[in-house]
């Protein structure tokens, strides 16, 4: 069993930035991919980043303005969203994959006003 909590999220104007943590708990393997999606109101959920021993993957969308790390001591892992647009306005949810094997987090809003 894996738990994934978030953190983080909130209200911002647009430019500004935050920082989400997604903390992980269980039977937690260096060699999984952690990862950001997000869901907007009426969308399907996206990609924004995922982050394994070997690099990182963005969204396009997202692409020179987030960055994805990870501490594997603290089983944690960070996504700094700089520049932030109305559009990033969305629930960002945590994804931990060890194939098979897929837990997801249970959200944070992220609210970006213009």
């Amino acid at each position: 069993q894996v738990r994934l909590v978030e953190s983080g999220g909130g209200l911002v104007q647009a430019g500004g930035s935050l920082r989400l943590s997604c903390a992980a708990s269980g039977s937690i393997f260096s060699s999984s991919t952690m990862g950001w999606y997000r869901q907007a109101p009426g969308k399907q959920r996206e990609l924004v980043a995922t982050i394994t021993s070997g690099g990182s993957n963005y969204g396009d969308s997202v692409k020179g303005r987030f960055t994805i790390s990870r501490d594997n001591a603290k089983n944690t892992v960070y996504l700094q969203m700089n520049s932030l647009k109305p559009e990033d306005t969305a629930v960002y949810y945590c994804k931990y994959v060890n194939w098979p094997i897929v837990y997801w987090g249970q959200g944070t809003q992220v609210t970006v006003s213009s």
